[in-house]
């Protein structure tokens, strides 16, 4: 049976394809949450396996579609679980759905909880079993609810657990990439990690081709000589571009990687590394979030030959403001992209 071979459907692919080509036409500004929740619609139809869920947090996690049903004492046929506040009883029930199998199991919550969901979440990638923990606000991007909810070591700590895809997509293409690649894993788990902020569109180009699935590609190349590499990730995909705007009209020619699976990217073949980020250009990497867990290699290069390098980020714990001012609290800009550049070119 398909579903307990781990398969998707083939008209998977195809569904993706149609949301990504809308997408790029029609060039929306969602925050990826609602991206994900937008992918859901059109998967959720097509394989009756996935079981959703969210830890008391459907309203914000964006994970209940209108045909799933609620699975509880009436309605055993339901395929939504309302967990309550139970994040390390979700993760591992998830798990045991997972394993058990015929099951796609998934469930929400807020990126600072995984905290509360490791135990299980490292259990799923030490077991080889795709079970999707679906991570939202995913940044100091929270904004108001302050610290205690603002992930900034987060990424890190997934990213440094084996045998797992953390995802953090820039925009409604990438989003539905990364559901694609989620369920059809058959042996690892999935981590996407969404913003509650909107996001530009930022692939406005449609390719068929999952670009997500090489864990960093190209997103615009440098118009003249290229001098700089913008390399950035989720919501921070948006400030590279406004950079390499500000960059090309002061002669510097700058390329963008988008970054949104650093594991995917490290499994692709070393040519491929190295075309997507040739030695040579200074490197500059741009994430709302610590600069562990994956960005030394990618600044310093393969070899650690890359000497000339930064990264714009976080180095402490968030604040409580609106998301707007806390970017520019930390620097994280298009404006402090382009000086931290300047200061590596000389």
């Amino acid at each position: 049976m398909r579903a307990y071979a781990l398969e998707a459907p083939k008209k998977l692919s195809a569904a993706i394809k149609a949301l990504k080509k809308q997408a790029s036409e029609d060039q929306p500004k969602v925050a990826t949450r609602k991206a994900s929740e937008m992918a859901l619609a059109v998967i959720n139809p097509l394989m009756p396996e996935t079981v959703g869920g969210s830890a008391d947090l459907t309203g914000s996690n964006n994970t209940k579609t209108g045909d799933l049903g609620v699975f509880d004492t009436d309605n055993r046929k339901g395929r939504y679980v309302y967990w309550g506040i139970r994040e390390h009883g979700m993760a591992a029930a998830m798990n045991g759905m997972v394993l058990h199998g015929g099951v796609r199991a998934y469930g929400g919550t807020f990126f600072c909880f995984t905290d509360y969901a490791r135990p299980s979440m490292r259990l799923a990638a030490l077991s080889k079993i795709p079970t999707v923990f679906v991570m939202t606000h995913d940044s100091i991007g929270v904004g108001e609810d302050g610290p205690t909810h603002q992930p900034v070591e987060h990424l890190a700590i997934c990213r440094a657990t084996p045998n797992t895809y953390v995802f953090r997509p820039a925009d409604v293409v990438e989003t539905a990439e990364a559901w694609e690649i989620a369920l059809t894993s058959q042996e690892t788990p999935p981590v996407p990690a969404l913003t509650r902020q909107n996001l530009p569109t930022v692939r406005t180009e449609h390719k068929l081709n999952n670009l997500t699935a090489k864990g960093g590609y190209v997103l615009a190349e440098a118009e003249g000589k290229r001098q700089v590499i913008l390399i950035a990730t989720g919501s921070e995909v948006s400030v590279a571009m406004d950079a390499k705007a500000k960059l090309e009209e002061q002669g510097i020619g700058t390329r963008v990687v988008s970054m949104p699976c650093m594991e995917l990217f490290a499994e692709q073949d070393e040519a491929y590394r190295r075309r997507v980020l040739p030695a040579g250009p200074v490197r500059v990497g741009i994430e709302a979030a610590m600069r562990a867990g994956g960005w030394d290699r990618l600044l310093m290069g393969e070899r650690g030959a890359e000497k000339k390098s930064a990264f714009v980020g976080m180095d402490r714990f968030g604040a409580s403001a609106p998301a707007g001012e806390l970017f520019e609290k930390f620097g994280i800009t298009a404006d402090n992209t382009v000086a931290t550049v300047k200061e590596l070119l000389g």
